[in-house]
């Protein structure tokens, strides 16, 4: 028996622990059919579904349970992954998403934010001053 969110990390499903617990606190792991809190017991034989961006969901089974790090192909041993292939629409969906880029404005979009000339440009544009 491990916790749920070490388990998602050793087994490389995310990059890092917190990641995995940020996860699981807003409901995008569900374990046997229920939502699951970073401190659940996994067991061998549980069915964990992930959903990430992009409406791409990730279905896996747990082999083994480990929670110390390991290198990644065996990290990779750890679990089945039983996800279905993706539909001709979700295949579809996800290649016109991944051409139009990040949206503009979204958090992670990578634009910096305005320096100080551009914040005063904005406040007059708006009226602000």
């Amino acid at each position: 028996m491990v916790r749920l969110d070490v388990w998602l990390d050793v087994a490389c499903v995310f990059k890092t622990r917190s990641e995995a617990q940020r996860a699981c606190k807003g409901g995008k792991v569900v374990v046997n059919g229920h939502r699951a809190k970073p401190n659940r017991e996994l067991h061998v034989g549980d069915e964990i579904e992930i959903t990430r961006r992009g409406a791409h969901n990730r279905r896996i089974v747990v082999t083994t349970a480990a929670d110390t790090h390991l290198p990644k192909a065996q990290a990779r041993s750890l679990y089945d992954d039983v996800t279905p292939p993706p539909t001709p629409q979700e295949a579809e969906l996800r290649e016109i998403l991944r051409r139009a880029g990040p949206v503009p404005g979204a958090r992670n979009s990578h634009q910096p934010s305005p320096d100080r000339r551009a914040r005063r440009a904005l406040r007059r544009l708006k009226g602000a001053d």
